[in-house]
């Protein structure tokens, strides 16, 4: 008995695949998630996960369930691609990045319309007492902040600079880094990453 060939996805259905991956990716990062913690709480291994989100592989729809489950979000949400063509972010629109040790009373957006060019600019509010001292960031890149209102004190291999409304910082992301809110108000921030981080 000869094995069926199997079927190539249309140019669609690929299009599709590719859109529904990179969302997977997209909700994983926006909630701080790794391949492997995703994994443990989907049930699905992390080779097969990784494929998915390239656009690699034919998921059979109870995989789909599956990583809807692990990402605490309805399974139709991952169909629900939006085809941004704007280069303008309206503040209403701006899309919530729930990491980097912001406290859930802090936000953290995306100014830019995605993570697709040369820089990630993004709109940083941190409450009072914010401090992500216990993991200090290093990643390839630059990055240069300006704070708007508030204080925040910026780490660069534990040299403390502090920032006050209208100051500005540029630095080597090689740098480890840290920030901390020392002030008693909600300090709020754009900062400018090269290449995006996220």
């Amino acid at each position: 008995m000869t094995r069926p060939a199997e079927v190539e996805p249309t140019a669609e259905a690929g299009q599709l695949l590719t859109a529904v991956g990179a969302k997977i990716r997209s909700l994983r990062k926006e909630r701080g998630l790794t391949l492997e913690r995703l994994s443990e709480l989907s049930g699905l291994s992390t080779g097969i996960i990784s494929q998915i989100e390239r656009g690699k592989a034919n998921p059979a729809f109870t995989s789909l369930v599956q990583l809807a489950h692990g990402l605490d979000i309805p399974v139709g949400r991952l169909f629900h691609v939006e085809e941004r063509t704007s280069p303008v972010v309206r503040k209403g629109e701006r899309r919530r990045l729930d990491h980097h040790g912001i406290e859930t009373n802090g936000r953290y957006e995306l100014l830019t319309p995605d993570l697709n060019g040369a820089l990630e600019v993004t709109w940083v509010e941190t409450p009072p007492g914010h401090d992500t001292s216990a993991t200090p960031y290093r990643h390839n890149g630059e990055e240069f902040g300006l704070v708007l209102s508030g204080v925040t004190d910026v780490y660069l291999d534990g040299v403390r600079y502090r920032l006050e409304p209208g100051d500005s910082i540029r630095y080597a992301s090689t740098i480890p880094h840290w920030y901390t809110n020392p002030g008693p108000e909600t300090c709020t921030a754009v900062w400018v990453i090269t290449p995006p981080s996220w």
